[in-house]
């Protein structure tokens, strides 16, 4: 779990128990998650995003804003679990 500000406000980064990574892997999430800054007030609660990376593929986050404001990882889908309909019919 990671605490951090972003314009006074404090929140809370955490992982679902279903996502098992090393503590460095955890701080390199959360140094990218601190790239996107006050994008993250915009988001109302019940919201998801995603984020692709390099190292990990595509990051699902989803936001609380009742009663605390945490972001939680909800998932990690790495490059090679990625399907569009194109690659399917080929």
């Amino acid at each position: 779990m990671f605490r951090f500000s972003i314009e006074g406000v404090e929140w809370i980064l955490r992982f679902s128990p279903q996502v098992s990574i090393e503590d460095a892997e955890k701080q390199a999430i959360f140094m990218s998650l601190q790239q996107i800054g006050t994008r993250l007030t915009k988001f109302s609660h019940g919201s998801a995003f995603i984020m692709f990376t390099k190292n990990f593929g595509a990051i699902i986050f989803e936001i609380e804003r009742i009663p605390s404001f945490i972001i939680t990882v909800s998932n990690i889908i790495s490059e090679e679990n990625w399907y569009n309909k194109e690659s399917l019919f080929k």
